[in-house]
């Protein structure tokens, strides 16, 4: 390597000697995922590993997050963030390290769970970048932030650790750095200053309605039909009250009601999903879904007021600009220029940058490949397209699962120590 190489560079020169450890632990991650708030194996066993680099380790912050901190010196500190949480999704028996755990939901159902979105990737990365970072401290000066965070799937595990008294009890940070694999070429890497993910809301409504036999539809009032009325409607927010240039999505996603097809049930419940990518629309977008759903009901003499609950809550994913362009510029000196692309705006969502936030400091979130080249067609800058055309599986489906695992946990470690290595001093 050469002297003059970025400190984060030289810090993976080390990494060979410790894939193979990586790829074990991601494996073990893999075939025993958790879901939200309930990562206790999995947080019990990222601290013995960070325990065992050498971090002083704290755990049960904000439940089951996990916090460890690297003091080599003087210098910046940086914090470096993974997300613990699995999926409610049955795996596709593609590996022998797939998922056949399962665990409670938060409405008492047992459900199959699975690292659908990666994060055991992100996990494994991360100590592997930890572990190069602890064998070399006579390559850089500084402290590192190790964060293994619970519940990002659900919006509330950063919050639930910052509510823990995260910055008090952890101290000052000058940058936070995240990741996440994305359905792409492993080897390859997407930054996005700017707003970079979706706000994202999550309601629970209940409509009330007055049940009955199926016989008799003129003694009841029909839930059934105020819901189908409610989805209906609601996709002419999109369509009639949010400006084209304007990204808006409103997702019903479940709908609930009765048992028996000669019973008119007494209520319905609708699950609703909305990302926006600006405050003011947003804002708009929360009111007309709560007109909708009262006037719905109203219109067809419902007995009762609905019940709109909130469930999850997303903020925007906003990336500073400057600290993304120093990253993205440090990616290209280490990579190549070919592997490091502007990411799309994504209408998924993160609650990484609550870190950043509350800190008042900038933060960059960066996505890395997670999949075999090949099903790329070639097209690394927009792998989208192989998801769209189905010769390659998105987030959150039973098929994501890496199938290129050394290069893609070989380039996630090299991206956290090249990232981290943008701010870390050198030694001196």
């Amino acid at each position: 390597m050469h002297p003059d190489a970025p400190v984060g560079t030289r810090l993976a020169t080390g990494l060979d000697g410790r894939l193979e450890a990586v790829a074990a632990l991601y494996r073990d991650l893999h075939a025993h995922p958790e879901l939200a708030f309930a990562e206790h194996r999995t947080a019990a066993l990222v601290a013995d590993r960070l325990t065992a680099i050498g971090l002083e380790v704290t755990t049960g912050v904000g439940g089951t997050g996990v916090v460890g901190v690297l003091r080599n010196g003087a210098g910046p500190t940086v914090l470096l963030r993974a997300d613990m949480d699995g999926l409610p999704i049955a795996e596709d028996d593609t590996v022998a390290h797939r998922s056949r755990d399962t665990g409670v939901d938060a409405d008492g159902a047992t459900v199959p769970v699975m690292h659908a979105c990666g994060h055991d990737t992100h996990m494994a990365a991360l100590v592997g970048a930890l572990e190069c970072l602890a064998a070399d401290r006579a390559g850089w000066s500084g402290t590192v932030l190790a964060v293994m965070q619970p519940a990002e799937e659900v919006g509330g595990g950063s919050r639930a650790m910052l509510a823990d008294g995260f910055l008090e009890r952890f101290g000052p940070f000058d940058v936070a750095l995240g990741q996440h694999v994305t359905s792409a070429p492993a080897g390859h890497l997407y930054a996005r200053d700017g707003v970079f993910m979706a706000a994202a809301d999550s309601l629970r409504v209940t409509v009330h309605g007055r049940g009955g036999h199926g016989s008799t539809p003129h003694a009841t009032v029909d839930p059934v039909v105020i819901a189908a009325a409610i989805v209906l409607r609601l996709q002419t927010i999109v369509a009639r009250e949010v400006a084209p240039a304007d990204s808006v999505v409103v997702t019903v996603g479940s709908l609930h009601a009765g048992s028996k097809e000669n019973i008119i049930p007494d209520r319905a419940e609708l699950k609703i999903n909305i990302r926006t990518f600006d405050p003011d629309v947003r804002a708009r977008v929360l009111a007309a879904v709560d007109r909708i759903v009262r006037a719905e009901a109203a219109a067809a003499g419902a007995p009762a007021e609905p019940d709109i609950e909130p469930l999850t809550d997303f903020p925007l994913l906003v990336n500073d600009v400057d600290a993304t362009e120093r990253v993205r510029a440090a990616f290209e000196s280490a990579f190549g220029v070919p592997s490091v692309h502007e990411a799309p705006r994504r209408s998924g969502s993160e609650d990484f940058g609550c870190f950043g936030d509350a800190a008042g400091v900038p933060s960059v979130f960066w996505n890395f490949g997670g999949l075999d080249p090949d099903v790329y067609a070639a097209d690394a800058e927009h792998p989208e397209a192989a998801v769209t055309a189905g010769r390659a599986p998105g987030v959150h489906s039973p098929h994501f699962v890496p199938t290129a695992l050394e290069p893609v946990l070989r380039r996630a470690v090299e991206a956290v120590l090249v990232a981290a290595g943008c701010w870390l001093r050198p030694a001196p």
